[in-house]
C-alpha cells in the first residue's frame, strides 16, 4: 500500500503556487483495508475515504471505462492491482496527472512537467473525449492560467466531442458551477474564448455566444463589437476582485443585442428589456442562484437609466432606487452599481475617464432615505400611503438635487 499525493497541489507547487487542497491515491490497497486503518467511506460513484486524523480525502486508484452518454455514463474499477500510472491515465490534461510520492519524488509518466514548462493544456489521452465536464474545465483553466495555451490536438478533440453532442448531455447544475468557477478566476474572458473556439459557448451559453459579431455605435463604444465589449466588461470585474454576482450581470448585462435584427445594427434600442428577459431564460436553463440572477436581472434592464443618471428627473431617480431595491437593500445597490461601473470601464479608454452619475445615485438615495417613511405613512391618507413616501423622497432628491454648490455665497 502506497499513498501519492496527486493533481492540482502538485501542478501548483511546481508552478510556485500557494497549494490549499490536497488530493491522495492509494494504490494496492482495498477498501476493507482502508476501514481497518480508520478511514471513514464518503465516495459514492468510487471508493474515498477520510483520513482519521486530518479528514483529507484519500481515494483508491481506479480505472474508468466509458459506458454511456454524459460525464456520469462511467464503469469504475477501484482495485489493489490498479496501478498508479493506470490511475493517472484517466485524468484530463497532462499538467494535473502527475504525482508525488511520499519522499516527495515527481511521477511524471505522460510530460505535465513538459507542459507546464511550454504552457500548455494537453489531454493525457483519448480518454479526454469520455468526459464532457472536461471542456469546462480547459476553459476555467485558461481563465485561472491566463499564459497558457490549449494544445492543437485538445482543441480540436475538444470540437469533435462538441460536435458529437457531448456537451448536450452535461446537466445545467453542472455548467452552471464550472462557469461560476471560472467567472472568479483571473481572466473569465479567456474561459469564454475557449469555449467558443470548440463550439461548447453556442451550445451551453447560446445568448452570450450571439453577441459576438454584433456591431454597436463606435461613439460610445470603440471596440465597435458586442461581444468583445462583454469580455472587456467581466475581465474588468475580475480585476476589481467584485463577486460573483457583479462578475455575472456584467456578463450578462447585454444579451438583448443579440436579438437586435441586423438591418437595425448598430442601433440597439431599448435592449434593455429584451436583455432583462434573455437574463431570466438563462438562469432558469442553467439553474443559476436567485442572488446572481436578481442582480443580473436589475442590471440588464436598468444599466442603460445609471449611464443617464445625471438627466433624469428627481421622480425617475426615485422610481429607479425602487426598482433596485436600493431602500431595502442598500449593499446589493452598490453591487449593482458596480456592474454597471464595469460596463462603462469595459470599453478602450475609458479605464480613467470619469463616471459621476454612480456618486450621482449614492447621493441621490442618501437624499431619500433621510425622510421618515414611517413618520410620512402615519400622516398620509391610508389608501396613498405609497403615494406620499415617493412624493417625499422625490421632493428630497429634488431639494438635494438644486441645492447650491459647495462654497456658493
Amino acid at each position: 500500500m502506497k499513498t501519492y499525493t496527486v493533481g492540482g497541489a502538485v501542478r501548483d507547487r511546481l508552478l510556485g503556487l500557494p497549494v490549499t487542497d490536497r488530493d491522495y491515491v492509494v494504490v494496492g490497497a482495498t477498501p476493507d483495508e482502508m476501514l481497518a486503518l480508520g478511514y471513514q467511506p464518503v465516495g459514492k460513484d468510487f471508493p474515498v475515504f477520510l483520513h482519521p486524523q486530518t479528514h483529507e480525502e484519500y481515494a483508491l486508484a481506479r480505472t474508468e471505462r466509458k459506458s454511456g452518454h454524459g460525464y456520469k455514463g462511467f464503469k469504475v474499477y477501484a482495485a489493489a492491482d490498479v496501478t498508479l500510472e493506470e490511475d493517472l491515465l484517466r485524468r484530463d490534461l497532462t499538467i494535473n496527472a502527475m504525482a508525488e510520492d511520499e519522499t516527495g519524488a515527481l511521477i511524471d509518466p505522460y510530460g505535465g512537467q513538459r507542459d507546464l514548462a511550454g504552457k500548455t493544456f494537453r489531454h493525457v489521452s483519448a480518454a479526454f473525449a469520455e468526459d464532457p465536464v472536461r471542456i469546462l474545465r480547459v476553459a476555467r483553466f485558461a481563465a485561472r492560467f491566463t499564459d497558457f495555451a490549449v494544445a492543437p490536438e485538445t482543441s480540436a478533440l475538444m470540437r469533435q466531442m462538441v460536435d458529437n453532442g457531448e456537451v448536450d448531455a452535461l446537466v445545467p447544475e453542472r455548467v452552471w458551477q464550472e462557469v461560476a468557477r471560472g467567472l472568479m478566476d483571473a481572466q473569465p474572458s479567456r474561459m469564454f474564448q475557449v469555449l467558443r473556439d470548440c463550439g461548447a459557448l453556442a451550445r451551453l451559453l447560446p445568448e452570450i455566444d450571439r453577441l459576438f459579431g454584433v456591431p454597436q455605435p463606435p461613439q460610445h463604444h470603440p471596440e465597435i463589437d458586442t461581444g468583445v465589449h462583454v469580455m472587456l466588461v467581466v475581465d474588468w470585474a475580475a480585476r476589481r476582485g467584485f463577486s460573483l454576482p457583479v462578475r455575472f450581470a456584467a456578463l450578462t448585462h447585454d444579451l438583448g443585442k443579440g436579438a437586435t435584427p441586423p438591418e437595425r445594427w448598430p442601433q440597439h434600442h431599448d435592449h434593455e428589456a429584451k436583455s432583462a428577459e434573455l437574463v431570466r431564460v438563462l438562469c432558469e436553463r442553467i439553474r443559476v442562484p436567485a442572488d446572481c440572477r436578481d442582480l443580473a436581472v436589475a442590471v440588464a434592464r436598468e444599466h442603460g437609466k445609471v449611464h443617464r443618471a445625471l438627466e433624469l428627473h428627481p421622480g425617475t431617480l426615485v422610481e429607479l432606487l425602487e426598482r433596485v431595491d436600493a431602500f431595502r437593500r442598500p449593499e446589493r445597490f452598490e453591487e449593482f452599481l458596480q456592474a454597471c461601473e464595469c460596463d462603462f470601464r469595459g470599453r478602450p479608454g475609458y479605464a480613467d475617464k470619469p463616471f459621476p452619475a454612480l456618486d450621482h445615485l449614492r447621493q441621490a438615495l442618501q437624499a431619500a432615505q433621510a425622510i421618515d417613511a414611517a413618520a410620512v405613512a402615519r400622516s398620509a391618507d391610508p389608501a396613498r400611503i405609497r403615494e406620499a413616501i415617493f412624493q417625499a423622497r422625490s421632493a428630497a432628491v429634488a431639494a438635494w438635487r438644486d441645492r447650491p454648490p459647495a462654497g456658493s455665497p
